[in-house]
């Protein structure tokens, strides 16, 4: 009877353990399970005095896993997807998913593809939350820093889970008032006798954002920013040409491409899930959904139209 107590105790800490993993605080691992922060405390020294070791880093800001609870984390999520899936059924639909997802994402796709579509999923799913890091950086999933990753390439990191989401166009682009200002653009020759916006070379995170060098004669670029959204208004405020997804450019009329037909470049959106998560039904369920919204938006991506 003691042992079958002490079972299902283990059991119910670790559900507050993924609570408290996966937002951070005691506060909104209460909010989650739905108790008062003290309460999931409790539960967290409970499973440390049961596993004899320490699970997380105490500080003012939060808690973050230590290496034990690292190593727990994959265990417990595995359980929770196991319970979960007998549960629900294949599909996973039948009842709501719940916990809090990390999305990293470059700033354009982050900000301007993913975050007017993800609150149909939280809809469907009251007790999902959704944190998107929307910055020009690369995310380590081994540090956990997110628990799915939009990148511009293949995984570099060792147990890795990645699928390739879409490739999508870019082009050059200028605002309408600018390029009836400028001197005319009749090929690609003529782009080095305008001003470009662009990266900063030196601070690109990724090799594949480096367009510049993809045009023959390479122009400068005159104003720089490692951000892809201070660029779009540089450039419809007539700072001169810029190149741009075309996804991207598509929710900015006074964006005009210049010369599509003759200059246009193909990246690629990856997908990437840490092999510890990839059961999870929280991660699957917004993974899944992701996929699902770029799969619909193909021509978007194509640039379709230009």
């Amino acid at each position: 009877m003691v042992a079958r107590k002490r079972s299902g105790q283990s059991w119910d800490d670790l559900r507050f353990f993924l609570a408290v993993a996966r937002s951070g605080t005691l506060t909104a691992a209460a909010r989650q399970t739905a108790t008062e922060h003290t309460t999931v405390a409790r539960r967290i020294l409970a499973l440390e005095e049961a596993l004899g070791r320490s699970l997380f880093h105490r500080s003012h800001v939060g808690y973050a896993l230590t290496e034990a609870g690292e190593a727990l984390l994959g265990v417990a999520e595995a359980m929770e997807s196991a319970f979960l899936g007998a549960r629900t059924g294949p599909a996973g639909e039948g009842h709501g998913v719940s916990g809090t997802v990390r999305i990293g994402a470059p700033d354009g796709f982050g900000s301007l593809f993913l975050a007017p579509r993800m609150h149909r999923l939280t809809g469907r799913h009251p007790g999902l939350e959704i944190e998107i890091l929307a910055t020009a950086r690369i995310f380590s999933l081994s540090k956990r820093e997110a628990d799915i990753v939009i990148s511009l390439s293949a995984p570099q990191q060792a147990r890795v889970v990645a699928r390739r989401l879409t490739d999508y166009r870019l082009c050059v682009y200028g605002s309408s008032a600018y390029l009836e200002a400028a001197a005319p653009i009749r090929s690609a020759a003529d782009f080095v006798r305008h001003p470009f916006v662009g990266y900063i070379e030196d601070m690109l995170f990724a090799r594949e954002l480096n367009y510049l060098n993809e045009v023959d004669p390479p122009p400068l670029a005159r104003l720089r920013s490692t951000n892809l959204l201070a660029q779009v208004h540089a450039t419809l405020a007539g700072a001169g040409l810029c190149i741009l997804p075309a996804f991207i450019a598509a929710g900015h009329p006074g964006l005009v491409p210049v010369l599509p037909e003759r200059l246009s470049l193909t990246r690629t959106f990856h997908m990437h899930i840490h092999e510890d998560y990839r059961k999870a039904a929280h991660v699957r369920a917004v993974a899944g959904f992701i996929a699902a919204e770029v799969r619909a938006a193909q021509g978007l991506f194509a640039g379709a139209g230009l």
